[in-house]
């Protein structure tokens, strides 16, 4: 929980207040969830949820709504630049993009949440998600061959 907090708000102060904060949420209203439940993706999405509502208010970030239409994603890692990254290099990188790219990037592809959810997250269109994960990816991307020159 704690690391999906840093990822989003990038400071590991406000990753350790929302976690606290949400820690105490939860329990106030673990009244609420289901016996079968999973307590540990139900706290971890109060989590993710706060974090995001860091972001929106510390930031008051507006998000562009975009049209464009998507075409099908044909990036891939080279093989041979993949055994050259540090984990660490990937998240200064990831870090290094726009605010909006790299939530999107981090709800994606190491949170697991799907284009329609972080839309739903992010009071965004499914379509602008979409954009911006592919835009946010090619800018990774790049940033990761860099390192390569």
């Amino acid at each position: 929980m704690f690391g999906s907090a840093l990822r989003i708000v990038k400071s590991r102060e406000e990753a350790e207040d929302i976690v606290h904060d949400c820690f105490i949420k939860g329990f106030e209203k673990i009244h609420q969830i289901d016996d079968d439940a999973n307590l540990g993706a139900w706290l971890k999405r109060i989590v993710i949820n706060k974090s995001l509502d860091v972001v929106r208010h510390k930031k008051k970030m507006i998000w562009v709504e975009e049209t464009l239409l998507l075409e099908q994603e044909n990036i891939l890692i080279e093989d041979d630049i993949v055994p050259t990254i540090s984990v660490e290099f990937v998240k200064e990188c990831i870090h290094k993009l726009k605010e909006k790219y790299s939530i999107i990037l981090v709800l994606y592809m190491i949170e697991e949440y799907n284009h329609r959810e972080i839309g739903a997250l992010l009071d965004l269109k499914e379509s602008t998600v979409r954009n911006q994960y592919k835009r946010g990816k090619e800018q990774l991307l790049a940033l990761l061959k860099n390192k390569e020159e």
